[in-house]
């Protein structure tokens, strides 16, 4: 007589996921959360917060965001569009007259707004280029690193170095939400932090979150990738690709003398970044209107892809890529899932479809962003078979 095993909750399936990775020293903590029509129907701080002083994860625990911030400052461009004082399709030399760079052959193209919020601008990072590449000799921060550094210094450094490829002819993700949070700060008549804060997270009572640390005591220490992960050091170095490696400095959201990053720079909790992203499902709530959501949370590059390496199924809207092929892609999400992460170790989805949104957010880069957890996770939450492999985005 054969006995048929009970299918598994929700809970269950993402459970046996943090747990496995845990125990295979994948990872040494984190916070997930996943919403289902509007209810947070799982909620888990796990693992440890500090390893070295055995201090326990907890769902308020704050983490540096690291791309998590590109879609709040984008939220905070299109509010600005919104209310007139920032146009789409007009050049950054209206807000940054002196920021031209220019392609290998000395023409100087436009670059739009627009461009800058889809990596489609021929900027690039550090990090996926040799440790001889032009940014690195440029000393081109990434946002992540190099403390102190000011926002005049980092524009100035990145107009020298040579375009990628025309503005809008390839997407290259890139440090362009750094160069637009300066425009930012311009067209809104005040500092990025202030800006983000008016716009998004005061209204959204995102209390914790913000380019400075609210409460030290519950900042969550980064690791590195290993069996057991590493403590990160300061600066530090971790593989990632074939480029140079990222540049990592943990202490540097904790100097104020540092640009406000607006691809990296923000730190925050899980709780806070569900706020946002069910904000946006919901239809924008207080901070933007529905079509300016819409615009978000659309592909907006048209007939370019984000991953004609793999497999060409995902484009990209503002602040996170758009999926376009579920097939190709390998994955149970729908048409239109909007999903990004953060080189910290966070991954995030919202599949707007299904009403579900996830924020699963880890103090161990890089497998938090783009290792197994993340396929593993994501196939829990839907039920699917877990994968071989990762698959890239």
């Amino acid at each position: 007589m054969s006995v048929v095993a009970p299918h598994k909750t929700l809970s269950q399936r993402v459970n046996a996921v943090i747990e496995r990775a845990l125990a295979e020293r994948r990872l040494v903590g984190g916070v997930v959360l996943i919403a289902q029509d509007g209810d947070v129907v799982y909620r888990r701080a796990a693992g440890l917060a500090d390893r070295e002083a055995k201090r326990p994860m907890r769902e308020d625990a704050i983490f540096r965001f690291s791309s998590l911030t590109k879609p709040i400052v984008s939220a905070a461009a299109m509010a600005l569009v919104e209310r007139g004082q920032l146009a789409l399709d007009t050049p950054t030399t209206q807000w940054l007259p002196t920021f031209r760079p220019k392609l290998p052959d000395g023409s100087e193209p436009a670059i739009t707004i627009r461009q800058l919020l889809t990596h489609t601008a021929g900027l690039s990072y550090s990090f996926f280029q040799p440790a001889d590449g032009p940014y690195q000799r440029a000393g081109v921060s990434d946002g992540i690193a190099e403390p102190g550094l000011s926002i005049e210094e980092e524009l100035e450094r990145l107009a020298r170095v040579p375009l990628s490829y025309a503005p809008g002819a390839a997407w290259g993700y890139s440090v362009a939400l750094d160069v637009l949070g300066e425009i930012i700060a311009r067209a809104g008549g005040a500092a990025l932090p202030a800006i983000v804060e008016q716009l998004v997270t005061a209204p959204l009572r995102m209390a914790d979150t913000g380019f400075a640390v609210r409460d030290l005591g519950r900042l969550a220490v980064s690791y590195v990738d290993g069996a057991p992960p590493r403590r990160m050091g300061d600066p530090d170095v971790v593989a990632f690709g074939d480029g140079a490696g990222i540049r990592f400095s943990p202490s540097r959201i904790l100097d104020a003398a540092s640009f406000a990053s607006g691809g990296a720079g923000m730190a925050g909790t899980a709780a806070d970044f569900l706020a946002f992203l069910e904000t946006l499902r919901r239809g924008g709530g207080g901070i933007l209107t529905p079509d300016s959501v819409r615009a978000m949370m659309s592909n907006q590059i048209g007939a370019l892809r984000i991953n004609t390496e793999v497999t060409p199924s995902w484009g990209f809207g503002f602040g996170g890529a758009v999926l376009i092929d579920p097939i190709l892609a390998g994955t149970l999400q729908s048409i239109g899932t909007w999903k990004w992460g953060g080189v910290y170790g966070h991954h995030w989805f919202v599949d707007a479809q299904r009403r579900l949104t996830l924020a699963a957010l880890s103090n161990t880069a890089i497998e938090g962003m783009a290792g197994n957890f993340v396929g593993e996770l994501r196939n829990a939450v839907y039920d699917a078979p877990s994968p071989a492999a990762n698959p890239s985005v």
